[in-house]
C-alpha cells in the first residue's frame, strides 16, 4: 500500500513511490524503512539543514557558518553585479554587447542560487540572504559613497544594470 507523504498539499510527486506492498514488506518479506529527509514548507530555525546540496552543510556548525558566509557572499556579489560598471561609453557596440549578456548571465545564475538558498526554508539564510543584499547595495547602489553626483532623473531604487 503507498502512502501519501504530500499531506494534500498537491506536491504529487515530491517524493518517491515506496515500494511496500500492502503487507507493509517488500518483495524479499523483510521490513524496509525509509530514511528521507523532510523538505520544510515553513521557516524553521536549525543548525541542521540541506542548503543548495545534498548533505551539505550536514550537522555541523562549523559547515553551518560556512554556508551562512556563502549565501551571504553570493548576495553582496548579486548586487555588485547589478551596479558595476565595466563597460567604457567609447567601446564597440558588438563587444560591449556580449560584455552585458555575460555579465547578466552571471548575475542571473547567482541569483537563481541565492533563490535557491532560500528556499531551504532556513530563517538564518533567509537573513544572510537579505544582509548580503542590504549591504551589497549600499556598498555599490547607494549614494552613501558615490563620488560623483547623481543623475538628474536618478530614483531612490537604481534599475538593475551591469
Amino acid at each position: 500500500m503507498e502512502m501519501d507523504h504530500d499531506h494534500g498539499m498537491g506536491m504529487g510527486g515530491m517524493y518517491p513511490p515506496s515500494p511496500m506492498t500492502m503487507n507493509g514488506s517488500n518483495n524479499t518479506g523483510t521490513m524496509q524503512h525509509h530514511n528521507m529527509m523532510m523538505m520544510h514548507m515553513t521557516f524553521f530555525w536549525s543548525k541542521n539543514a540541506e542548503i543548495l546540496f545534498s548533505g551539505w552543510p550536514g550537522t555541523r556548525s562549523g559547515m553551518y557558518a560556512l554556508a551562512l558566509i556563502f549565501v551571504f557572499v553570493l548576495a553582496v556579489l548579486v548586487e555588485w553585479l547589478s551596479h558595476c560598471k565595466f563597460i567604457k561609453p567609447d567601446a564597440n557596440h558588438v563587444v560591449a554587447g556580449l560584455i552585458q549578456t555575460f555579465l547578466h548571465a552571471i548575475r542571473v545564475g547567482l541569483s537563481l542560487l541565492v533563490m535557491l538558498a532560500v528556499m531551504s526554508f532556513n530563517g538564518g539564510v533567509f537573513l544572510v540572504a537579505v544582509a548580503g543584499h542590504t549591504l551589497g547595495f549600499l556598498l555599490f547602489g547607494s549614494r552613501v559613497f558615490s563620488q560623483s553626483p547623481p543623475p538628474a532623473k536618478a530614483s531612490d531604487l537604481p534599475p538593475v544594470r551591469c
